[in-house]
């Protein structure tokens, strides 16, 4: 795993799986076992599909070494949940709701890292491991991306942020723990927080980057470049973060109406 992944699943190995594994036996657990606790997640889905694989690989792991018989993985076969699409970005009202939230709390260390994931479109790890020699004239060069290398450009606004914040540590946004990176955990509390506050309940922080590729779209960026914005390596990854405003639509159909309307009086 890459660093960025390995602080996050190191979450879910501590929250989910060894409360209910913890001291037994890892060839003891079977694929009973694993089915009744993946089923005792069903409150959170989206957890329980994150843990899974987590789990996976600790079983393969397990097996590599020994301590269970050759193709004897319990998680197999573990059916995850189907969940639907969400077509879920910021409104320019939320958007402003949101910002107002964050302006309470200025001067919070998360509060920027907030602020970044929105001016960035980063995913959430890359902006928790973030050190300060991966930033160099005006962009950040991140080694730990999820498709491989990438350089991020950075807006005025996004070089303001980053310019306002202590550099006394390696990491930019450093974790409780010493010489430790910010928990996923110690954002996603903050981020509760401060949506709830926003009146944002349903916005997850994933959604800010959907926000950022909607924004960028209706900028008038083509989806190749937004690909690139974002780091995605298929253009169809890009094409399920980019979604249209109702208003938007609305307008491009008045828009096409017009053309074709004027072309049929002729």
């Amino acid at each position: 795993w890459k660093p960025g992944t390995m602080a996050v699943n190191r979450h879910y190995l501590k929250n989910q799986i060894l409360p209910h594994f913890a001291g037994r036996p890892v060839a003891a657990i079977t694929h009973d076992d694993v089915q009744k606790w993946f089923a005792s997640l069903r409150p959170t889905p989206a957890t329980a599909d994150r843990s899974l694989p987590v789990l996976s690989v600790i079983m393969q792991e397990a097996e590599r070494l020994g301590y269970r018989p050759e193709d004897s993985n319990p998680c197999r076969n573990v059916k995850r949940h189907r969940r639907r699409g969400r077509d879920r970005f910021l409104s320019r009202e939320e958007a402003r709701r949101l910002g107002r939230a964050l302006a309470n709390r200025d001067g919070h260390i998360l509060a920027a890292a907030v602020r970044l994931l929105i001016l960035t479109g980063c995913r959430k790890s890359e902006i928790m491991t973030l050190k300060w020699r991966d930033i160099r004239d005006g962009r950040l060069f991140l080694r730990d991306s999820k498709t491989g290398p990438r350089v991020v450009w950075l807006s005025s606004a996004a070089q303001e942020i980053l310019d306002g914040l202590p550099r006394r540590r390696v990491w930019i946004f450093p974790g409780r723990k010493r010489n430790r990176p910010l928990s996923a955990q110690g954002l996603n509390s903050f981020w509760r927080d401060l949506r709830d506050e926003a009146g944002l309940k349903d916005l997850r922080l994933h959604d800010l980057r959907h926000s950022y590729a909607t924004l960028a779209l209706q900028a008038g960026e083509t989806v190749p470049t937004i690909g690139r914005l974002l780091g995605h390596s298929d253009p169809n990854t890009t094409l399920r973060y980019v979604h249209l405003a109702d208003e938007t639509v609305r307008e491009a159909v008045d828009a096409v109406a017009q053309v074709l309307g004027g072309e049929l009086r002729q």
